[in-house]
Protein backbone atom coordinates (compact mmCIF):
# COMPACT_ATOMS: atom_id res chain seq x y z
CA UNK A 1 0.00 0.00 0.00
CA UNK A 2 1.37 3.42 -0.96
CA UNK A 3 1.86 5.80 1.94
CA UNK A 4 0.28 9.25 2.01
CA UNK A 5 3.75 10.82 1.96
CA UNK A 6 4.86 8.90 -1.10
CA UNK A 7 1.61 9.61 -2.95
CA UNK A 8 1.84 13.34 -2.26
CA UNK A 9 5.47 13.54 -3.36
CA UNK A 10 4.91 11.51 -6.53
CA UNK A 11 1.98 13.74 -7.51
CA UNK A 12 4.06 16.86 -6.89
CA UNK A 13 1.56 18.34 -4.45
CA UNK A 14 2.46 21.94 -3.65
CA UNK A 15 3.60 22.74 -0.10
CA UNK A 16 2.82 26.46 -0.01
CA UNK A 17 -0.22 27.52 1.96
CA UNK A 18 -0.54 24.28 3.95
CA UNK A 19 0.81 25.28 7.38
CA UNK A 20 -1.21 24.78 10.52
CA UNK A 21 -2.66 28.16 11.55
CA UNK A 22 -1.53 29.55 14.91
CA UNK A 23 -0.52 33.05 15.88
CA UNK A 24 0.69 31.61 19.19
CA UNK A 25 1.85 28.10 20.10
CA UNK A 26 1.46 26.67 23.61
CA UNK A 27 3.81 23.69 23.86
CA UNK A 28 3.83 21.39 26.91
CA UNK A 29 6.51 18.81 27.56
CA UNK A 30 4.93 15.41 28.12
CA UNK A 31 7.20 12.35 28.02
CA UNK A 32 5.94 8.84 27.44
CA UNK A 33 3.61 7.61 24.68
CA UNK A 34 1.16 9.78 22.77
CA UNK A 35 -2.18 8.76 21.31
CA UNK A 36 -3.75 10.10 18.13
CA UNK A 37 -5.52 12.83 20.11
CA UNK A 38 -2.53 13.45 22.33
CA UNK A 39 -4.00 16.14 24.60
CA UNK A 40 -6.49 13.54 25.79
CA UNK A 41 -4.43 10.40 25.16
CA UNK A 42 -1.09 10.68 26.92
CA UNK A 43 0.20 10.88 30.48
CA UNK A 44 -1.11 14.45 30.58
CA UNK A 45 -4.31 14.56 32.64
CA UNK A 46 -7.01 14.21 29.94
CA UNK A 47 -9.28 16.64 31.78
CA UNK A 48 -6.51 19.26 31.63
CA UNK A 49 -5.86 18.51 27.96
CA UNK A 50 -9.53 18.86 27.09
CA UNK A 51 -9.81 22.13 28.99
CA UNK A 52 -6.74 23.61 27.30
CA UNK A 53 -8.16 22.61 23.92
CA UNK A 54 -11.46 24.31 24.81
CA UNK A 55 -9.81 27.47 26.11
CA UNK A 56 -7.67 27.82 22.97
CA UNK A 57 -10.58 27.55 20.53
CA UNK A 58 -11.00 30.71 18.48
CA UNK A 59 -8.13 32.58 20.18
CA UNK A 60 -5.34 32.01 17.68
CA UNK A 61 -3.53 29.74 20.17
CA UNK A 62 -2.66 26.16 19.21
CA UNK A 63 -1.82 23.69 21.98
CA UNK A 64 0.50 20.73 21.41
CA UNK A 65 2.66 18.34 23.40
CA UNK A 66 6.41 18.08 22.96
CA UNK A 67 9.11 15.68 24.14
CA UNK A 68 12.81 15.18 23.65
CA UNK A 69 13.92 13.01 20.71
CA UNK A 70 14.98 9.47 21.44
CA UNK A 71 13.40 6.60 23.39
CA UNK A 72 10.19 7.48 25.19
CA UNK A 73 9.93 5.45 28.38
CA UNK A 74 6.82 6.10 30.42
CA UNK A 75 8.05 7.41 33.80
CA UNK A 76 4.75 6.61 35.63
CA UNK A 77 5.64 9.28 38.16
CA UNK A 78 5.25 13.04 38.54
CA UNK A 79 7.69 15.08 36.52
CA UNK A 80 8.40 18.71 35.78
CA UNK A 81 7.14 19.90 32.43
CA UNK A 82 8.98 22.37 30.24
CA UNK A 83 6.45 24.82 28.75
CA UNK A 84 7.14 27.03 25.75
CA UNK A 85 4.82 29.76 24.49
CA UNK A 86 5.72 31.30 21.13
CA UNK A 87 4.05 34.20 19.34
CA UNK A 88 4.81 34.14 15.62
CA UNK A 89 3.54 37.45 14.17
CA UNK A 90 6.40 39.30 12.41
CA UNK A 91 6.16 42.64 14.23
CA UNK A 92 7.08 41.11 17.59
CA UNK A 93 7.79 37.36 17.61
CA UNK A 94 8.80 35.97 20.98
CA UNK A 95 9.27 32.75 22.93
CA UNK A 96 8.75 32.44 26.69
CA UNK A 97 9.78 29.39 28.72
CA UNK A 98 8.89 27.98 32.13
CA UNK A 99 8.86 24.73 34.08
CA UNK A 100 5.75 23.51 35.88
CA UNK A 101 4.97 20.53 38.05
CA UNK A 102 1.26 20.79 37.30
CA UNK A 103 0.24 21.64 33.70
CA UNK A 104 -3.23 22.34 35.08
CA UNK A 105 -1.87 25.76 36.05
CA UNK A 106 -1.93 26.65 32.35
CA UNK A 107 -5.73 26.74 32.36
CA UNK A 108 -5.46 30.07 34.21
CA UNK A 109 -3.74 31.74 31.23
CA UNK A 110 -5.51 34.44 29.25
CA UNK A 111 -5.73 32.69 25.90
CA UNK A 112 -7.22 35.64 24.03
CA UNK A 113 -4.31 37.81 25.18
CA UNK A 114 -1.77 35.14 24.20
CA UNK A 115 -3.28 34.91 20.73
CA UNK A 116 -2.99 38.69 20.41
CA UNK A 117 0.69 38.60 21.40
CA UNK A 118 0.55 39.55 25.10
CA UNK A 119 2.33 37.00 27.30
CA UNK A 120 1.34 38.58 30.61
CA UNK A 121 4.75 37.95 32.13
CA UNK A 122 4.57 34.16 31.75
CA UNK A 123 7.90 32.47 32.44
CA UNK A 124 11.04 34.13 31.15
CA UNK A 125 12.36 34.98 27.68
CA UNK A 126 13.73 31.89 25.96
CA UNK A 127 17.49 32.15 25.62
CA UNK A 128 18.84 29.87 22.94
CA UNK A 129 18.96 29.09 19.24
CA UNK A 130 15.82 28.80 17.10
CA UNK A 131 13.63 25.86 18.05
CA UNK A 132 13.02 23.02 15.62
CA UNK A 133 9.93 20.91 16.33
CA UNK A 134 9.47 17.77 14.25
CA UNK A 135 6.14 15.94 14.10
CA UNK A 136 6.69 12.31 15.17
CA UNK A 137 3.27 11.11 16.34
CA UNK A 138 2.92 7.72 14.68
CA UNK A 139 -0.42 7.10 16.39
CA UNK A 140 -1.85 9.96 14.35
CA UNK A 141 -0.19 8.86 11.11
CA UNK A 142 2.58 6.33 10.69
CA UNK A 143 4.46 8.53 8.19
CA UNK A 144 5.14 11.00 10.99
CA UNK A 145 6.95 8.29 12.95
CA UNK A 146 8.67 6.60 10.02
CA UNK A 147 10.04 9.84 8.57
CA UNK A 148 9.88 12.24 11.50
CA UNK A 149 11.69 10.33 14.23
CA UNK A 150 14.92 9.77 12.26
CA UNK A 151 14.98 13.48 11.38
CA UNK A 152 14.42 14.52 14.99
CA UNK A 153 17.19 12.17 16.15
CA UNK A 154 19.61 13.52 13.53
CA UNK A 155 18.88 17.13 14.41
CA UNK A 156 19.14 16.46 18.14
CA UNK A 157 22.55 14.89 17.64
CA UNK A 158 23.81 18.18 16.21
CA UNK A 159 21.38 20.74 17.66
CA UNK A 160 21.07 19.71 21.28
CA UNK A 161 18.23 21.07 23.38
CA UNK A 162 16.78 23.28 20.62
CA UNK A 163 15.15 20.25 18.98
CA UNK A 164 11.88 18.66 20.10
CA UNK A 165 9.34 16.16 18.90
CA UNK A 166 5.79 17.52 18.60
CA UNK A 167 2.39 15.83 18.47
CA UNK A 168 0.80 17.42 15.41
CA UNK A 169 1.63 19.98 12.72
CA UNK A 170 -1.00 18.97 10.17
CA UNK A 171 -0.20 17.64 6.71
CA UNK A 172 0.92 14.07 7.48
CA UNK A 173 1.42 13.58 3.74
CA UNK A 174 4.29 16.11 3.80
CA UNK A 175 6.29 14.18 6.42
CA UNK A 176 8.76 14.80 7.82
CA UNK A 177 7.36 18.18 8.85
CA UNK A 178 9.05 20.77 11.05
CA UNK A 179 7.99 23.98 12.79
CA UNK A 180 10.66 26.63 13.39
CA UNK A 181 10.21 29.12 16.23
CA UNK A 182 10.05 32.01 16.92
CA UNK A 183 9.10 32.94 13.36
CA UNK A 184 6.56 30.15 12.93
CA UNK A 185 7.50 28.93 9.46
CA UNK A 186 6.67 25.28 8.87
CA UNK A 187 8.39 22.95 6.42
CA UNK A 188 7.65 19.67 4.71
CA UNK A 189 9.52 16.81 3.00
CA UNK A 190 12.62 17.66 4.99
CA UNK A 191 15.91 15.85 5.19
CA UNK A 192 18.62 16.38 7.74
CA UNK A 193 20.83 18.59 5.58
CA UNK A 194 18.00 20.88 4.56
CA UNK A 195 16.55 21.07 8.07
CA UNK A 196 19.94 22.11 9.46
CA UNK A 197 20.17 24.84 6.81
CA UNK A 198 16.69 26.07 7.76
CA UNK A 199 17.64 26.28 11.44
CA UNK A 200 20.93 28.00 10.63
CA UNK A 201 19.07 30.58 8.53
CA UNK A 202 16.59 31.18 11.34
CA UNK A 203 19.49 31.88 13.71
CA UNK A 204 20.37 34.87 11.53
CA UNK A 205 16.78 36.04 11.20
CA UNK A 206 16.14 34.53 7.79
CA UNK A 207 13.72 31.98 6.39
CA UNK A 208 14.33 29.44 3.61
CA UNK A 209 11.77 29.33 0.82
CA UNK A 210 12.51 25.80 -0.39
CA UNK A 211 10.20 23.33 1.33
CA UNK A 212 8.31 26.07 3.22
CA UNK A 213 4.60 25.47 3.84
CA UNK A 214 3.93 28.96 5.20
CA UNK A 215 4.03 31.10 8.33
CA UNK A 216 1.58 29.86 10.92
CA UNK A 217 0.53 33.40 11.91
CA UNK A 218 -1.46 33.71 8.66
CA UNK A 219 -4.53 31.92 7.37
CA UNK A 220 -3.82 29.70 4.39
CA UNK A 221 -4.49 32.32 1.64
CA UNK A 222 -2.13 34.70 3.44
CA UNK A 223 0.53 32.00 3.70
CA UNK A 224 0.42 31.41 -0.05
CA UNK A 225 0.46 35.14 -0.81
CA UNK A 226 3.46 35.85 1.42
CA UNK A 227 5.46 33.02 -0.11
CA UNK A 228 4.59 34.28 -3.61
CA UNK A 229 5.98 37.74 -2.78
CA UNK A 230 9.13 36.13 -1.42
CA UNK A 231 9.58 34.25 -4.69
CA UNK A 232 8.99 37.45 -6.64
CA UNK A 233 11.39 39.62 -4.64
CA UNK A 234 13.94 37.14 -3.30
CA UNK A 235 13.30 38.47 0.22
CA UNK A 236 14.74 36.16 2.89
CA UNK A 237 14.54 38.22 6.09
CA UNK A 238 11.93 36.50 8.25
CA UNK A 239 10.14 39.52 9.69
CA UNK A 240 9.99 41.94 6.75
CA UNK A 241 6.62 40.87 5.29
CA UNK A 242 3.20 41.17 6.89
CA UNK A 243 -0.20 40.02 5.67
CA UNK A 244 -2.21 43.17 6.33
CA UNK A 245 -5.60 42.16 5.01
CA UNK A 246 -7.37 39.17 3.46
CA UNK A 247 -10.69 39.78 1.70
CA UNK A 248 -12.99 37.17 0.23
CA UNK A 249 -13.47 37.71 -3.50
CA UNK A 250 -16.13 35.17 -4.38
CA UNK A 251 -16.37 31.40 -3.86
CA UNK A 252 -12.92 30.00 -3.17
CA UNK A 253 -11.08 33.24 -3.85
CA UNK A 254 -9.33 35.98 -1.86
CA UNK A 255 -7.42 39.20 -2.33
CA UNK A 256 -4.50 39.42 0.09
CA UNK A 257 -2.53 42.59 0.79
CA UNK A 258 1.10 41.89 1.68
CA UNK A 259 3.24 44.71 3.06
CA UNK A 260 7.01 45.04 3.24
CA UNK A 261 8.63 46.84 6.15
CA UNK A 262 10.04 49.35 3.63
CA UNK A 263 6.54 50.49 2.65
CA UNK A 264 5.96 48.48 -0.52
CA UNK A 265 2.60 46.70 -0.84
CA UNK A 266 1.25 44.06 -3.17
CA UNK A 267 -2.26 42.81 -3.90
CA UNK A 268 -2.19 39.05 -4.36
CA UNK A 269 -5.09 37.07 -5.81
CA UNK A 270 -5.39 33.58 -4.32
CA UNK A 271 -7.79 30.82 -5.40
CA UNK A 272 -8.59 27.53 -3.73
CA UNK A 273 -8.66 24.42 -5.90
CA UNK A 274 -8.84 20.69 -5.31
CA UNK A 275 -5.75 18.52 -5.69
CA UNK A 276 -6.32 15.99 -8.45
CA UNK A 277 -6.17 13.08 -8.90
CA UNK A 278 -7.48 11.97 -5.48
CA UNK A 279 -4.87 10.85 -2.98
CA UNK A 280 -4.80 9.78 0.70
CA UNK A 281 -4.45 12.71 3.09
CA UNK A 282 -3.47 10.21 5.79
CA UNK A 283 -2.26 6.65 5.44
CA UNK A 284 -5.46 5.10 6.79
CA UNK A 285 -7.88 7.58 5.20
CA UNK A 286 -9.96 7.21 2.06
CA UNK A 287 -8.80 8.98 -1.08
CA UNK A 288 -9.52 12.69 -0.96
CA UNK A 289 -8.87 15.95 -2.79
CA UNK A 290 -7.11 18.28 -0.33
CA UNK A 291 -7.36 21.95 -1.19
CA UNK A 292 -4.48 23.89 -2.68
CA UNK A 293 -3.96 27.65 -2.41
CA UNK A 294 -3.01 28.87 -5.88
CA UNK A 295 -1.73 32.39 -6.53
CA UNK A 296 -3.44 33.62 -9.69
CA UNK A 297 -2.22 37.22 -9.88
CA UNK A 298 0.00 39.83 -8.27
CA UNK A 299 -0.40 43.63 -8.51
CA UNK A 300 2.27 46.02 -7.32
CA UNK A 301 4.39 46.94 -5.62
CA UNK A 302 2.97 50.32 -4.68
CA UNK A 303 4.12 52.62 -1.91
Amino acid sequence: MITCTKASAELGEALGGTSAVARTWLLIEQPGPWGAKALRASRLDPAVGSELDRLAEGTGVRVALIRRPGPHPDPHRPTRHRVLIAHTAPRDPWVRAAELTDPGELTALDFAALGAGAHGGFGAPYQGPPLGLVCTNGKRDRCCAVYGRPLADELAASGGNAVWEITHLGGHRFAPTMLVLPHGYTYGRMDGHHAKNVLAAAASGRMVLDGCRGRSAWERPGQAAELAIRRLTGEEAADTLTVERTEAGGPGGWTVRVAHIDGRRWQVAVAERASLPPRPESCDAALGTPSVMEVTGIEGPVI
